[in-house]
């Protein structure tokens, strides 16, 4: 995860100095706006991987003399299949078209997306997977 960390920190640092060189020759404020939230975007994400990598030491990938079986092992539960997100988006839609019809639709929609992503969150506790033979 630090090849990757540092990765992202060379664009954020890179994005930083782009946004400089955009904001003195331009002086276009949107712009250098969105450069300056793109270096602050890679800078987030650099710096969780290099701390991340830091905790929890090298990965098999990471190793030059590293086997496939060296990366075996359970990676954790994932939902096969859910329709939540599905009805999450729609919901969003829904909350989205609340601009343009009223203010109800908003509610509605805003009360629907929670509603979907609280079932989402918790489709695990309340369907707990079978465990596998």
């Amino acid at each position: 995860m630090k090849v990757e960390g540092i990765i992202f920190s060379f664009f954020g640092l890179f994005a930083g100095a782009a946004a400089l060189v955009y904001w003195f020759w331009s002086k276009d404020p949107t712009g250098t706006a969105a450069l300056t939230l793109t270096t602050g975007l890679g800078f987030l994400v650099g710096g969780y991987l290099i701390f991340t990598g830091r905790r929890i030491g090298m990965r098999p990938q990471d190793l030059p003399d590293a086997e496939i079986a060296d990366g075996a092992g359970e990676l954790g539960h994932f939902t096969p299949g859910s329709y939540c997100p599905f009805f999450i988006g729609a919901s969003a839609v829904t909350a989205a078209m609340g601009f343009v019809f009223g203010v109800w639709l908003i509610v509605l929609g805003a009360v629907l997306v929670v509603s979907f992503v609280t079932c989402l969150v918790f489709e695990n506790f309340w369907h707990p997977p079978v465990p596998e033979d």
